[in-house]
């Protein structure tokens, strides 16, 4: 089995990928509890900060794992893959 640069933190990342679920539950439950608009916004809001924060981490390891190994081995395949990953992420943004 393959080792990423998350693997390590594995578990840490599944539980905060469980709490972001519960809080896009959550906000399942608002819109069909007729709350407030602004209320609503406020959660999607910390939700995607959550997200955002969670795909930095990654990030950070990917580059420190796996482009800092493949680029060690002579392999530079991965900086085109970081260019196009963070563009991705620039975008959604």
């Amino acid at each position: 089995m393959p080792e990423y640069g998350y693997t390590q933190d594995k578990g840490a990342l599944v539980t905060r990928l469980h709490r972001i679920e519960g809080q896009v539950r959550g906000i399942e439950k608002m819109v069909d509890d007729d709350r407030y608009c602004v209320d609503i916004l406020t959660q999607i809001s910390a939700a995607t900060t959550a997200l955002e924060s969670l795909a930095l981490q990654i990030l950070e390891q990917h580059i420190r794992h796996c482009v800092a190994g493949a680029l060690a081995a002579g392999d530079d395949s991965k900086t085109e893959e970081l260019l196009q990953a963070v563009q991705r992420f620039a975008r959604a943004k």
